[in-house]
C-alpha cells in the first residue's frame, strides 16, 4: 500500500512538472502577429512537393496563387512523378494569365540515393526557385488565406527571424479526427513546446512541415536540405539543423491555415501516426518500451487509480488518481478548444493515449518485418 501511494505522488507531481514547467506546452497562444507593414517586401519562392495530390491542388494551388503579396512571389510546384492528374492540372494552372502570383511547374526526378522523397522535391523546388530571399515551404494539402504570405513575411523581417513555421489546423471533423487529430498536436507540443523552441538560448528546434518559411541564406548556411535529406521526419529535423546553424525560430499555431486533407477512418489517423512513431524513437527497441511504459504510466495509471480505487474503497487512492486525471484533462481543453472539440471529451485523452502506444507500436512492427518506410507508392530502407 505505502508502495502505491509514493507511486501515485510520482504520478501527481509529473502532472504537475507537465502543467507548470514543461513550457506551458498546453497553452494555443502562440500566435502568429497581425499583418505587419513593411517599407521593403522581399522575395519569396513557395515551394510545393506533390505527388499524386490532384485533389487537393484543384483546391489550394489556386488559392496559393491569389495570395494578395505586396513584394516579388513565385510558386515553384515541383511534380514528384506523380500517377494522377497533378502534372495536367498543374500545367494548366501555370498557363492561367489571371492568376496574381505565376507559377513553375518543375517536372521531379526520382530521389537521389540515401533521399528521402519530399526532402529531394523541396531540393529541387530550391534550386528552380534561384536567389530569392526566402522560401515558402507548404504542402499540397494546406490551404492559404490570401494574406498568408504577408504575415509570415512580416514576422520573419519584424523580428529577425530565420524561420517562421505554423502548425497548420489540420482538419477535426468526424468522429475519429475529433478524437485522434486535437492529441497528434498535443503530443507534438508536449515533445516540442513552442516557448521553448522559440527561445534562442533553448536547444529544443522544430517546424511544422506544412507552413515553414525560411531564410534561403539560413537554409544555405545550415547545409540543407543536404544536411537532411534522409530524414523521414523532415520538418523536425530542418529545425534542429537551422537552429544549430544559429538561426532563430519561431514556431506558433495557425488561425486560418489549415489542412483539407480528410481522414475519414481510423485506419488513415494510424497509417500517419504510425508511419512515422519508430522513427521518432530513432528505431530504438529501449526507447519504444519506455516511450509506451511512459504513456501507461502518464496516462492510463490515474484511470487505474481511480477505478481500482473506488473498488477496493480506498479514498486516498481514488483522490490521488483522479488529481492527475484532472491535470491531465485541463491541459488538454485548450487544444480541445482550438479544434472546436466538446471540452467534456478531454476525459477521453487516456483512451486516446492507448491508442497512440498502439500506434507506436505497430510502428515497430512494421519497421522490423516489414520493408521501411512506405509512403506514397514508395519504400524506403532507413536506419537508425
Amino acid at each position: 500500500m505505502v508502495a502505491l501511494v509514493v507511486v501515485l505522488a510520482v504520478l501527481d507531481a509529473t502532472w504537475v512538472y507537465l502543467a507548470l514547467c514543461r513550457g506551458f506546452f498546453w497553452s494555443t497562444s502562440v500566435r502568429l502577429a497581425p499583418e505587419r507593414s513593411l517599407d521593403h517586401w522581399p522575395s519569396v519562392a513557395v515551394v510545393v512537393p506533390a505527388r499524386d495530390e490532384e485533389t487537393v491542388l484543384r483546391l489550394t494551388l489556386p488559392r496559393l496563387l491569389a495570395m494578395d503579396y505586396p513584394g516579388e512571389a513565385e510558386v515553384v510546384l515541383v511534380d514528384d512523378r506523380s500517377g494522377d492528374g497533378t502534372g495536367v492540372l498543374t500545367r494548366a494552372l501555370a498557363a492561367d494569365p489571371s492568376a496574381r502570383v505565376p507559377l513553375t511547374v518543375v517536372a521531379g526526378t526520382e530521389p537521389a540515393p540515401g533521399w528521402m522523397g519530399k526532402v529531394w522535391a523541396m531540393e529541387q523546388g530550391r534550386l528552380a526557385a534561384g536567389a530569392v530571399d526566402y522560401l515558402l515551404l507548404t504542402d499540397a494539402d494546406i490551404d492559404h488565406p490570401p494574406h498568408s504570405l504577408s504575415r509570415l513575411v512580416g514576422r520573419a523581417e519584424a523580428n529577425g527571424l530565420d524561420m517562421v513555421s505554423l502548425m497548420a489546423k489540420l482538419r477535426a471533423d468526424n468522429r475519429w479526427e475529433r478524437l485522434v487529430v486535437p492529441a497528434f498536436v498535443y503530443f507534438f507540443a508536449q515533445l516540442y513546446p513552442f516557448s521553448w523552441v522559440n527561445r534562442r538560448t533553448s536547444r529544443t528546434a522544430a517546424a511544422a512541415g506544412g507552413c515553414i518559411l525560411v531564410r534561403r541564406a539560413a537554409l544555405e548556411r545550415a547545409d540543407a536540405f543536404e544536411s537532411v535529406r534522409g530524414a523521414v521526419i523532415d520538418d523536425v529535423s530542418l529545425g534542429r539543423a537551422l537552429k544549430s546553424s544559429g538561426s532563430t525560430l519561431w514556431l506558433g499555431f495557425a488561425d486560418d491555415v489549415t489542412s483539407i486533407r480528410p481522414y475519414d477512418r481510423l485506419a488513415d489517423l494510424w497509417h500517419m501516426v504510425a508511419r512515422s512513431a519508430f522513427t521518432q524513437l530513432r528505431y530504438s527497441a529501449t526507447l519504444l518500451a519506455g516511450t509506451v511504459l511512459g504513456l501507461l504510466f502518464t496516462f492510463l495509471l490515474p484511470v487505474g487509480a481511480v477505478v481500482g480505487g473506488a473498488l477496493a474503497g480506498d479514498l486516498l487512492v481514488v483522490l490521488m488518481g483522479a488529481g492527475a486525471w484532472l491535470l491531465m484533462a485541463l491541459t488538454y481543453v485548450p487544444m480541445l478548444r482550438y479544434y472546436r472539440v466538446a471540452p467534456l471529451s478531454a476525459v477521453l485523452l487516456p483512451f486516446t493515449a492507448s491508442l497512440y502506444a498502439a500506434m507506436t507500436v505497430d510502428s515497430a512492427r512494421r519497421h522490423w518485418f516489414g520493408s521501411g518506410v512506405a509512403w506514397k507508392g514508395r519504400s524506403y530502407a532507413v536506419s537508425p
